[in-house]
């Protein structure tokens, strides 16, 4: 497509999206995705993935170079802190994909944004993880989420954007509706 004719709003090329749409709508398959991520213990709490080629739009891809992402625990959870400890780095992909998906269903709407920040607050009680109490849950009880749109468009429509984002987000609805996860020893 030309240059001329594509339609770009809020850094999303709209021309794009819609014929990506059109294609998936003639051939549903290309939309099936398949993201791959791997791990590697160092040492106490500090542990690393990588995420590199992934499977989509029918093809294998590995065009890109290996993200690094390194996890670890803060002192007071016997780590050093070398990163961001599991369930910040949920927090961080909730942050991603519910930003991503307002920002480009806005501008599949031609709402212009200005700015959108976020702040994500999980409640945990570590009792569940460390085998204290069968009674608490294992993983974050509360996810508190706080959205900021600067855009010149009425409240309502900024609040009809935040749903939107819940709607079609797939990290929050992941995590709203649980997704089934099989786990097995590799031999």
């Amino acid at each position: 497509m030309e240059a001329s004719t594509e339609k770009i709003v809020n850094g999303v090329n709209v021309s794009r999206l819609s014929d990506t749409l059109n294609l998936i709508k003639e051939n549903p398959e290309i939309s099936k995705f398949q993201f791959r991520a791997a791990n590697h213990w160092d040492k106490g709490m500090h542990n690393q993935a990588t995420v590199k080629d992934f499977y989509g739009a029918l093809q294998e891809d590995t065009t890109r170079e290996p993200m690094r992402f390194d996890e670890d625990e803060p002192p007071v959870l016997l780590g050093v802190n070398q990163g961001a400890n599991p369930v910040e780095y949920l927090l961080v992909a909730l942050s991603g994909c519910l930003t991503t998906s307002l920002v480009a269903h806005a501008a599949a709407h031609d709402i212009q944004i200005n700015d959108v920040s976020s702040r994500y607050e999980g409640d945990i009680d570590l009792r569940g993880f460390l085998g204290v109490s069968e009674d608490v849950p294992k993983g974050y009880q509360k996810i508190n989420v706080f959205f900021k749109i600067d855009a010149d468009i009425p409240d309502e429509q900024k609040e009809e954007l935040v749903r939107m984002a819940q709607k079609y987000s797939p990290v929050f609805n992941m995590l709203k509706n649980t997704v089934p996860i099989s786990v097995k020893l590799e031999k």
